[in-house]
């Protein structure tokens, strides 16, 4: 039997990823969505969760696709509702927000999963494995993308608690924190804020681990020309560069082809159907941890107005 699954807001991501994702999964049936606006095609649409859990008997599993602002009361309705719940990331806008989060679910005897899709991205895992056992002498990471192509007309994002330039740079504090082996932690932030928005359009960090490694983080939204999504990692047996965020790998010259990034998804939805059955909870807080110290730390840089 599959299992019955909504899902809440169905914007760009839920379009572009989420749905075919589900379609790609036997898993899985979709029932229905719930939307603020707007039907969904083919698809019972309502106009939020309870309108949904009340209009489709049966239901077992919602993913939540909803800003970050409004996530938390969402999930927690969900959890109470007694449905398995997989969050698009970032699992909240803030970390003592979503800290109650796993205990909910545990009490309630429901799989929760904080998904980061870059992680599986399919040279993640072989980067990860190369690394293992190798010492770590530095590590550059590049995440420059254009906004207006990945995000038009998501006010959302430039508000508090959107996270700007940090909503794509979760996704290399993911894969980041996936491949080396030790914690890190956030040295030192400078923070470019637009003067008329809330949230920052770049960033530029330092962070290190237990042994002092080096490791510098260059996030922007502003590049328009030749968008980058990679990481370099320098060792006693060579480089490695994971590139096109995670579709990618070059080890000492040695370069895997492109992959499909659709994998990430369909690999979270492989994931999430491995967490129902078992009711468990997979709720890694180590990427937001890293970006809600960026906030706490950085120093503010005023740049001029962002316009869509």
């Amino acid at each position: 039997m599959t299992i019955k699954l909504g899902i809440l807001g169905v914007g760009k991501i839920a379009h572009d990823q989420h749905l075919p994702a589900i379609a790609a999964n036997p898993a899985f049936t979709l029932v229905g969505a719930a939307n603020r606006s707007g039907a969904v095609d083919g698809i019972r649409t309502f106009p939020d969760l309870d309108a949904l859990v009340a209009g489709v008997p049966g239901l077992e599993a919602i993913t939540i696709c909803t800003p970050p602002q409004d996530r938390h009361t969402i999930v927690r309705a969900a959890l109470n509702h007694g449905l398995h719940v997989m969050l698009e990331k970032p699992p909240g806008a803030s970390l003592s927000e979503i800290a109650d989060l796993p205990g909910l679910a545990a009490a309630k005897n429901v799989a929760l999963f904080a998904t980061y899709h870059s992680r599986y991205a399919p040279a993640v895992a072989p980067a990860k494995a190369w690394l293992a056992d190798k010492h770590i002498t530095n590590v550059r990471v590049r995440w420059k993308e254009n906004v207006r192509q990945w995000h038009p007309g998501q006010a959302w994002i430039w508000e508090p608690g959107g996270l700007g330039v940090f909503d794509p740079g979760i996704n290399a504090m993911s894969s980041l924190t996936e491949i080396l082996p030790a914690a890190l932690l956030i040295t030192k932030a400078d923070l470019s804020f637009p003067a008329n928005r809330g949230t920052p359009i770049a960033a530029m960090l330092e962070l290190t681990d237990i042994a002092g490694l080096a490791i510098s983080v260059e996030l922007d939204w502003r590049q328009v020309e030749n968008q980058m999504w990679e990481i370099a990692v320098d060792t006693d047996a060579g480089s490695l560069l994971l590139s096109g965020g995670g579709a990618m790998l070059d080890i000492a010259g040695t370069k895997t082809d492109d992959q499909d990034q659709h994998a990430e998804y369909e690999g979270l939805y492989k994931r999430f159907a491995e967490l129902v059955p078992r009711r468990e909870v997979d709720f890694d807080i180590a990427p937001i941890k890293l970006i809600a110290d960026a906030f706490m730390l950085g120093k503010r840089i005023e740049v001029e107005a962002f316009t869509d």
